[in-house]
């Protein structure tokens, strides 16, 4: 995998305080598409800092609407999913060089900074989750190949969150290999959410990703983020 091969894809809502570093940590000829629903400053800056093999979209909607978008709109084979509140470190990319046989490749997400037990725990979980053979995939650090995000009907624009998860169970059920690297890992840089209650974002998201695993959520509630949003704003 080249990075010609690869679009990065970030939904964006007043990302102002991240923006700067999240595109520092890119490299320059990985394509990106940005889908914007920002009341600040953040597509101008994207607009500014990185010209070159950027589309800036400015749309209001979901986060699950804004990742779809990026993936209607890409002509590369694979996509990454990410968030404006991680960093790629460095040699990231060039580990996505010897990804292939796999149809979706996700990591973990950690800190050098805050809460690097919280984040390191949560790692731990999600390869065991794996391990059980229940993927469990984050959209900070998500890469898909394009034709098989085409072949189960993309993401579901019902659900305002957990949108990651659950197209990675669709995935796997519909056959494609589903793969967890230890070694993929990307840094947080914004941990808002995990400052106002660790136990509440932990809690919101095994419940709500149970529900969504085993199918017993109603329809009506896949549109609801149960709060899931007011602790990041501010």
């Amino acid at each position: 995998m080249l990075p010609a091969d690869i679009t990065l894809i970030l939904p964006t809502r007043d990302e102002a305080r991240n923006i700067r570093q999240f595109l520092a940590s890119v490299p320059a000829e990985i394509r990106l598409i940005v889908v914007d629903a920002s009341r600040d400053e953040t597509p101008d800056l994207i607009e500014t800092l990185r010209p070159e093999c950027t589309l800036v979209l400015r749309e209001p909607g979901s986060v699950t609407q804004a990742r779809q978008r990026g993936a209607d709109l890409a002509r590369t084979d694979w996509l990454l999913f990410s968030d404006a509140d991680i960093l790629f470190p460095p040699g990231y990319f060039e580990k996505l060089a010897g990804l292939s046989e796999s149809a979706v490749y996700y990591g973990p997400k950690l800190s050098t900074d805050r809460f690097r037990a919280y984040y390191n725990r949560i790692a731990r979980a999600q390869a065991l989750c794996h391990a059980c053979g229940i993927p469990a995939a984050s959209g900070s650090n998500l890469l898909i190949r394009r034709d098989a995000l085409a072949c189960v009907g993309g993401f579901d624009l019902r659900l305002t969150c957990n949108e990651d998860s659950e197209v990675v169970w669709r995935l796997r059920r519909a056959g494609f290999r589903v793969s967890f690297r230890k070694d993929l890992v990307v840094h947080a840089t914004d941990h808002r959410r995990i400052q106002s209650s660790r136990l509440r974002k932990t809690l919101h998201s095994i419940t709500r990703c149970i529900l969504l695993y085993t199918n017993l959520m109603p329809v009506k509630y896949r549109t609801y983020d149960w709060g899931y949003w007011q602790h990041r704003d501010g």
